[in-house]
């Protein structure tokens, strides 16, 4: 098995038996759920359209992301611009995108771009196979850092919503 062949079962293994199971059932309620003041989210603009908070240079230490924020970076930033860009036309940017608007549309794009991106780096015939070989480790790097976070916060979500039980005295 090459190294591509590896990284890409690597990163299908965490997607089939970690990651994707996990985000099943996801809410609008806990995907926008915002524990601390000054969370970075995708939401709705006064001109009605939908975008993701971002600044650059990110400000340290960085904000706190919503799940909404992190699906969307991983499916939209990390994947599907990349996919878009390597084996499709290149219309997908953060200028193009139509940000999701609900847990459902953020999922749906997160495994149609996973989809895109694991078909492409499959078949793709790059110049040079060990550049493209470190493209895909960090994909996996980025996907698995931000697949845990999205976990994490189920967690926490699920937690601070469970009513506190005191043993009597």
């Amino acid at each position: 098995m090459s190294g591509r062949e590896e990284l890409l079962a690597q990163l299908e293994f965490y997607w089939d038996h970690t990651l994707w199971p996990r985000l099943r059932g996801l809410t609008d309620e806990e995907c926008f759920w915002e524990p601390v003041p000054g969370c970075w989210s995708v939401r709705k603009r006064e001109d009605d359209t939908w975008a993701m908070d971002w600044e650059w240079p990110t400000p340290t230490p960085p904000p706190v992301t919503t799940i909404a924020w992190r699906l969307a970076h991983m499916g939209i930033q990390t994947l599907g611009s990349r996919a878009s860009a390597l084996f499709g036309d290149g219309s997908l940017t953060v200028e193009t995108v139509r940000w999701p608007r609900t847990a459902a549309e953020g999922l749906r794009a997160l495994a149609t771009h996973y989809e895109h991106w694991r078909r492409g780096a499959r078949i793709h015939e790059p110049a040079d196979e060990d550049s493209f070989t470190t493209l895909i480790l960090h994909m996996n790097r980025e996907i698995i850092h931000y697949g845990a976070e999205v976990v994490l916060m189920r967690d926490l979500y699920r937690a601070a919503r469970r009513p506190v039980v005191t043993e009597p005295a």
